[in-house]
Order: structure tokens, then C-alpha cells, then sequence
């Protein structure tokens, strides 16, 4: 489920103690970004995806699989 992906990112950020504006400096994003994408409203590049596994310390898997995807 699509809003489960984005639930899953704002918790690994939550848990780093990072703001959105926090992971979009580090990932070279803007802030509105990041929200669109927790919200489910933004395709992120791969780039993205992976800048922002790697400073949230977790896997492309962890935040953007879908198990349930046909």
C-alpha cells in the first residue's frame, strides 16, 4: 500500500530525530518535498530514494518495497 511506503519513511525519520527540513538538507531536497513524498503525492528518482535510505540508515526495501504489488 502506497500510504503504508509513506508511513514507513516519516517513522525511520521520526526515529532519527530528523525534521523533514533535517532529511531534505541532508539529501539535497527541499523540505516540501520530502512532505509530498510521505504524503504520497511524489515519485522520488532512484537518486532520491537512495540518498535518503542511506541517511535515514535503512534499505530501498525497507521504506519503498510493496509486498502486496502485483
Amino acid at each position: 500500500m502506497r500510504e503504508e511506503k509513506n508511513l514507513r519513511m516519516k517513522v525511520a525519520r521520526t526515529q532519527r530525530g530528523l525534521s523533514q527540513s533535517d532529511l531534505a538538507e541532508a539529501v539535497g531536497a527541499t523540505r516540501q518535498t520530502i512532505g509530498l513524498i510521505e504524503a504520497g503525492r511524489y515519485n522520488p528518482s532512484l537518486k532520491l530514494c537512495v540518498a535518503i535510505c542511506k541517511t535515514l540508515g535503512v534499505t530501498l526495501n525497507d521504506l519503498f518495497w510493496d509486498d502486496d504489488a502485483s
